[in-house]
């Protein structure tokens, strides 16, 4: 058998039901699919059986552990010479594995190459919601990051596969150790391993996913948070990885808050000038408090500046993309809210381990994250 689909599952019942639908689809039929049940309060065991003569697919149920160790726990009883592992959240097109395959094939024609590992990119489905289309455009446009997470092979001269869509072969799997305990993160931490053991890594830009991602702006803070964490926590296990682009939702998070603040103090200021002008004995004696409002205005202005500029910057991309003005001013809050959450999440875990030199990895949301 060629390929072990792994998908860990948690409370997501209608989500497993569109993967596997779409698992039904596929022109390449050598695969098995294993969905390992993470501890569910809502398990998806019904929706499997659906399948029972469509898939060759097998059910398993362990206790609450993470997605990292469930990945783990389905690759023990795979069968496939590769592991491809996949969100529970994710619906493929027809021709996923087929492209796969192609780009295995091509490789191996033209550059004589045995591809160890590979991951490819993701996309939004016309029958997404406004938020989820929102959501997806603030993590794969150029102007937020959607450039390092890498979606053309040009962006960066490694790859690193994330969780949502990952292939590998499973000897490097299994001689790997598979995803370490990571609550968040394990996938980069696994990625970086591949290339730590020597082994090939790419980009399969046409192996691409639809992918829902979280259904609402407050749990997509929470995964983006915690990003921003895993990226200290990451830096901490692998020194040496910590690159400058990984800072640019950092100083994103830290210029906004100053822009802000600035234009808060001026905003006081044109109230002081106000209540000046106001309380101003003569009024032909108001040139001073004047020029104040106008100066305190004009610096308001202009700290806000770089902060609107990017708002419609947003906005008429999303909406062009999108083809509508309502995911256009959607993207605006998912992209302020995935470079700040990231951010955030990257400077509290950098005080607290860099700073304070706290010696454990920092989680957050660690119970609530999935509900």
């Amino acid at each position: 058998m060629k390929y072990s689909i792994i998908i860990p599952v948690y409370n997501r019942p209608d989500e497993v039901d569109e993967l596997l639908q779409s698992l039904t689809a596929q022109t390449l039929k050598d695969f098995e699919v294993l969905v390992v049940e993470d501890g569910s309060d809502i398990p998806c065991e019904e929706v499997v059986k659906k399948y029972t003569d469509q898939l060759d697919i097998k059910y398993y149920v362990k206790p609450n552990s993470g997605p990292g160790q469930t990945r783990n726990y389905g690759v023990q009883h795979s069968q496939g010479e590769y592991i491809i592992v996949l969100d529970s959240d994710v619906v493929l097109p027809s021709g996923y594995l087929q492209a796969i395959e192609d780009e295995c094939s091509m490789l191996n024609v033209q550059c004589s190459m045995q591809i160890d590992a590979f991951g490819g990119p993701d996309r939004a489905h016309e029958s997404f919601t406004p938020v989820q289309k929102a959501i997806n455009y603030s993590m794969t446009s150029f102007f937020t990051t959607g450039g390092i997470r890498g979606g053309k092979k040009q962006m960066d001269k490694k790859f690193y596969p994330r969780s949502f869509n990952m292939g590998i072969r499973k000897s490097l799997y299994e001689k790997l150790g598979g995803f370490s305990e990571m609550r968040f993160g394990e996938d980069i931490d696994f990625s970086i391993r591949i290339y730590e053991s020597g082994a090939t890594c790419r980009l399969f830009p046409e192996a691409w996913v639809w992918h829902k991602r979280r259904t609402d702006l407050k749990k997509f803070f929470k995964q983006v948070h915690n990003s921003g964490i895993a990226r200290i926590n990451l830096t901490k296990r692998h020194p040496g990885t910590l690159k400058l682009v990984h800072l640019l939702p950092t100083v994103f998070t830290l210029g906004t808050f100053t822009c802000l603040l600035f234009a808060f103090l001026f905003l006081l200021l044109a109230l002081l000038g106000l209540f000046a002008l106001w309380s101003a004995p003569k009024p032909g004696c108001v040139s001073g408090e004047m020029f104040l409002i106008i100066f305190s205005l004009s610096g308001m202005l202009l700290c806000l500046l770089p902060l609107i500029l990017f708002s419609l910057i947003i906005f008429v991309d999303s909406s062009v993309r999108n083809r509508s003005l309502w995911i256009g001013f959607l993207s605006i809050w998912a992209s302020f809210i995935q470079l700040i959450g990231y951010g955030t999440g990257f400077l509290r875990a950098w005080w607290l381990r860099c700073v304070c030199g706290r010696n454990e990895e920092l989680q957050a949301f660690r119970k609530s994250f999935y509900k």
